[in-house]
């Protein structure tokens, strides 16, 4: 395509006036432009050769002559304004010798030949009188004979007429034989070459000792040497995995040296490709770095106290025993019978709803018991429940004997470590059985005192009172036994045994205390829970300043309520307490979304195994209103005794993002007969996971839907 040219363009880059080309254009085509006008191909391509035969020459040396001579015109008037005194009267005689030229023109205008000599004649005085100007600048020695060159020049010149296309974008003029020197005279290329050269110069050099090659030499390998010791003395910290581009800045080499290396060892990877630190640290050897594994600090490990207890700190800690057994063995009444305090009446059924926790003291010793529920919904409760306690108290009623729970509780008692004492309960019901307990106890691997054993066994009655001294005291022997300890000069740690939300108080939790001690005031954090201890109550309901260690406290100042078997701490730092709460939300929301599956037809089966899916949301979206009733009744046919088919939305048209959007809400898959998601809804549906399958024949998603729910 030809590029647009206005006349006013032309005429600048021709180095004519608009008003020449304008008259030109309207005697050629005889129409007049303007000198904004645009120019026609036909109108460019006249102008152009026009002004091409006009500006042809004969001779290139005069071509030359008359660029030199318009050079040294514009460079003239410097040396004008210097030495004006010295060329007034070169001046005058120029006009002297110029003042004759006319008449002689005028005497001579009749023929035609002279005239024709004295024009071509002109140029060659005018190239005499510039050559003799940059003479007496230069040397003597570049002046050249230009009348002798002229006469050679002319004899050529009229043998072959040389044509110029000066239309062309790159003149060659090679191309007609010409020599280089004319072209490119030598003192032109000298200049040039010295200042290329210039840098390189010894003027340049001056002052600085030359050295030698043995010297040089010694230099760069001191260079080197010096390299090698700072890379040494390098040490840096790798973390277990890192990137390209952390590892090389860390390194202080580019990204590129680090890529190198890794090649070759046979690893292939970019700058933002992760390594592990057996790799970067093998590169960062080899570059001459000394490597240290990172240790990751977390916020846990910063905000809680990781020290060790030291041994003169630790003193005697009450044990923390748990009531555990079968449903409507006499637990709560046994802890009724210790406590003399009657807290079965607030029970429904008299079933143990939640943990208590209560502390009594035997012989100036105290004690902390905690009662778990037997009941076998609560098994996570009983699990926590041993997880705490120093000493498990197996309550096993003589009149029924090993049940169910009963076995249950055995096996946490096993996987927490925690000792064993087997309370025989209701022995003075007329049925009572001790000795069948007993054997029937050897059957799970806890054999009596009394018969070779190692498990104590106590009969009691929680009805009557009788051996409930006997049970603490045996209690307080398994707990000397253990030498029990705790350092109460720290920050409290424990568990929270259970906790609600009461419409008063807000969230109410009671926590044991493990170690340390708890005081009103102090931050404390259990779980993703956050808060500032306002009011701590014991187990009565008296209301406490501080807690030691197998303490159960009743605490409020929560800002929500915690999880039953969170481990809480006291902390002193309440900004990073905050950061971690923050952390461990993130955390459990974004487990929450990992084990929350969209339903597909490839996992659709596994999620009915494992009972997640009863029932199976479809959208249809159809071409007509037909295809829409007659789908939605067909999948709903496919329902089973397992799954059933539900379309919760039907319509007609294609799948659009607001379908997309009820998916992802409900759960769904969208299933389109005869249509095609938009390119919004369907790149929606890439990103939330949501399936669409697409049909043209009704029985292909329905045998695709039934085989998947087989």
């Amino acid at each position: 395509m030809t590029e647009k040219c206005k006349l006013n363009d032309l005429a600048k880059d021709l180095g004519v006036s608009n008003k020449e080309l304008i008259d030109l254009i309207e005697a050629r085509f005889g129409e007049q432009k303007k000198a904004t006008a645009v120019l026609v191909d036909q109108e460019l391509n006249y102008v152009v050769e026009y002004y091409s035969k006009k500006g042809e020459v004969k001779s290139f040396d005069q071509y030359f002559a008359d660029g030199e001579k318009k050079r040294a015109e514009r460079l003239a008037p410097k040396p004008a304004e210097q030495k004006k005194p010295q060329e007034k009267p070169a001046e005058k005689q120029a006009h002297t010798e110029k003042k004759p030229e006319p008449k002689k023109a005028e005497a001579q205008k009749p023929a035609e030949k002279p005239a024709q000599k004295q024009e071509e004649k002109r140029p060659a005085q005018q190239n005499q009188k510039h050559q003799k100007k940059p003479a007496a600048a230069r040397q003597a020695t570049t002046t050249l004979d230009t009348r002798g060159a002229e006469k050679t020049e002319k004899v050529e010149v009229r043998q072959n007429v040389t044509h110029v296309d000066t239309r062309a974008a790159n003149v060659e003029l090679d191309k007609y034989n010409e020599r280089y020197e004319r072209i490119a005279p030598a003192s032109s290329q000298k200049d040039n070459f010295v200042k290329k050269q210039k840098l390189n110069q010894k003027s340049q050099r001056r002052g600085k000792p030359v050295k030698s090659r043995k010297e040089q030499e010694a230099e760069q390998m001191r260079r080197l040497e010096m390299e090698r010791q700072r890379r040494q003395r390098l040490e840096i910290k790798i973390p277990d995995e890192i990137t390209v581009g952390e590892l090389a800045s860390r390194l202080k080499v580019q990204a590129a040296e680090i890529i190198k290396r890794l090649m070759s060892v046979g690893v292939m990877a970019s700058i933002s490709d992760v390594i592990d630190y057996d790799t970067a640290a093998l590169v960062a050897m080899e570059i001459g770095a000394k490597v240290e594994k990172e240790v990751f600090v977390t916020i846990e490990e910063r905000l809680f106290e990781p020290e060790e207890d030291k041994d003169e700190d630790l003193v005697k800690r009450s044990p923390i025993v748990v009531v555990m057994g079968h449903v409507d063995h006499g637990k709560t009444s046994l802890l009724d019978a210790i406590r003399k305090t009657n807290v079965t009446t607030g029970e429904a059924g008299g079933i143990t709803q939640h943990i208590g926790a209560y502390q009594v003291r035997i012989n100036g010793e105290a004690i902390t018991f905690l009662d778990t529920p037997g009941h076998e919904a609560f098994t996570a409760m009983r699990a926590r429940g041993a997880q705490v306690t120093d000493i498990a108290v197996l309550v096993v009623a003589a009149d029924d004997g090993i049940m169910p729970q009963t076995v249950e509780a055995i096996n946490h008692a096993k996987a927490a470590n925690v000792s064993i004492i087997v309370a025989i309960n209701k022995i003075d019901k007329p049925t009572a059985n001790p000795d069948k307990v007993k054997q029937e106890l050897t059957e799970y691997g806890l054999v009596p005192e009394e018969w070779g054993g190692d498990v104590i066994c106590v009969p009691v009655s929680a009805k009557t009172g009788e051996n409930i001294d006997t049970l603490l005291e045996m209690i307080n022997l398994v707990a000397e036994v253990q030498e029990l300890k705790a350092n109460p000069n720290r920050m409290a740690t424990g568990t929270v045994i259970e906790a609600r939300l009461d419409k008063g108080r807000g969230p109410v939790a009671t926590m044991l205390v493990q170690n340390g001690t708890l005081h009103t005031g102090d931050v404390i954090i259990a779980g993703a829970a956050l808060g500032r201890v306002r009011v701590m109550l014991d187990d009565r309901g008296n209301r406490i300043q501080a807690a030691g260690p197998s303490m159960p406290v009743e605490i409020t100042g929560l800002a929500e309520v915690p999880a039953a078997g969170d481990t809480f701490h006291a902390v002193e730092d309440e900004r990073l307490a905050k950061e971690l709460v923050e952390q461990r939300k993130q955390e459990a929301k974004e487990e929450q979304f990992s084990a929350y599956r969209k339903v597909t037809l490839d996992n659709l089966f596994s999620q009915i195994s494992e009972g997640e899916m009863k029932e199976l949301p479809i959208i249809v979206k159809a071409d007509v209103q037909g295809s829409v009733e007659a789908v939605k009744q067909s999948l709903e046919k496919i329902s089973n005794e397992e799954v059933r088919v539900k379309v919760i939305h039907g319509a007609v048209g294609a799948v659009s993002e607001s379908d997309v959007m009820l998916a992802n809400a409900s759960n769904a898959i969208i299933v389109g007969f005869n249509v095609r998601p938009d390119p919004v809804a369907k790149e929606m549906a890439e990103r939330e996971d949501v399936e669409i399958r697409l049909y043209r024949i009704i029985y292909d998603a329905i045998n695709e839907i039934t085989d998947a729910m087989k």
